[in-house]
């Protein structure tokens, strides 16, 4: 009956944000705009960062897969979630579903690591200028890139999978408006036991392994900071920090909420509201706090505008 029930199962309906139509126009046009500002802002820094020559280090390098990471999970939630707030029909395929899932956890974990690498990475800049190039060498930055992803991949794999091969018996309603871990187990009619172990764990880990990084680095950043007896020098580091530590503690106490408590301690009402922070607000706050508060961003953005303005349409 499990079996027959599987294969009978070929799409899910997503319940989506909220069940109030008078609020769908407001909700739509809110997270359009949202989304809109994200895909432009990062799509923008991905190309800026990649032409100009003047952006060409490690820190923007680690830039522009932010961008990239950022742009990834947003797009696998954001234009599904439009769409069913607009449309009668809120199903998803099957397969949709679990591909939704798949790219969603590479590219959320994927940037846990990312925000890791940065942050060591500015340590790095501020408390030892003068091995800087040595130990940020382009070989290592891809490293710290490659390891990330490969290791997302493969826990999005298993998680999946494991998700997947289960029985749903012909439940198929999830309350969120993707497709989430966290309410696929609640549809699965066999123990969900495992899946949820391996889902704790790994949560724990990648969470704490790369928020310890984030810590310790920008902890070193500010005793190197009072150390400093010029203000101008001071400042400089400060502003190469500040305002990334506020998305930063957004970023890791959401995700913190979601994925670091029991499944039966779970409001998925509370849930909703805390992942439209990680999966829209945040990729659209990034390219402004990471990127537009930059000198030298903001001089390759006005020498782009300079080049664009001396050859119109």
């Amino acid at each position: 009956m499990d079996q027959q029930n599987l294969t009978v199962l070929t799409e899910f309906i997503l319940m989506g944000i909220t069940d109030h139509p008078e609020l769908q126009a407001t909700f739509f046009g809110l997270f359009l705009i949202i989304y809109a500002v994200s895909v432009v802002g990062n799509v923008g820094m991905i190309i800026l960062i990649k032409m100009d020559s003047r952006l060409q280090t490690p820190m923007y390098f680690f830039l522009r897969h932010l961008a990239f990471t950022d742009l990834g999970y947003s797009t696998a939630v954001g234009p599904k979630m439009l769409a069913n707030i607009v449309t009668r029909q809120k199903t998803i395929p099957y397969n949709w579903c679990a591909a939704q899932l798949a790219f969603f956890i590479l590219f959320i974990i994927s940037e846990l690591f990312i925000l890791s690498a940065m942050a060591y990475d500015r340590y790095v800049a501020i408390c030892n200028p003068l091995l800087y190039t040595v130990i940020m060498s382009p070989r290592v930055c891809c490293w710290a890139l490659a390891v990330p992803y490969l290791y997302s991949a493969f826990l999005s794999s298993i998680i999946t999978i494991k998700i997947f091969i289960s029985s749903f018996c012909g439940h198929n309603i999830i309350n969120h408006f993707y497709c989430d871990n966290l309410p696929l187990l609640t549809l699965i009619c066999s123990s969900t036991r495992d899946i949820e172990l391996i889902i704790l764990i790994f949560s724990v880990f990648n969470l704490v392994s790369s928020l310890l990084v984030v810590l310790v680095s920008y902890i070193m950043i500010l005793l190197a900071i009072l150390k400093m007896h010029s203000a101008e020098g001071r400042h400089k580091a400060f502003s190469t920090c500040g305002g990334s530590q506020t998305v930063v503690v957004v970023f890791y106490a959401t995700l913190s909420f979601m994925y670091m408590q029991p499944k039966s301690s779970h409001s998925f009402d509370s849930d909703k509201m805390a992942s439209v922070f990680y999966t829209l607000i945040i990729p659209m706050l990034n390219p402004l706090i990471y990127s537009l508060r930059n000198k030298e961003v903001k001089g390759a953005l006005h020498s782009l505008w300079k080049i664009l303005s001396k050859h119109p349409r």
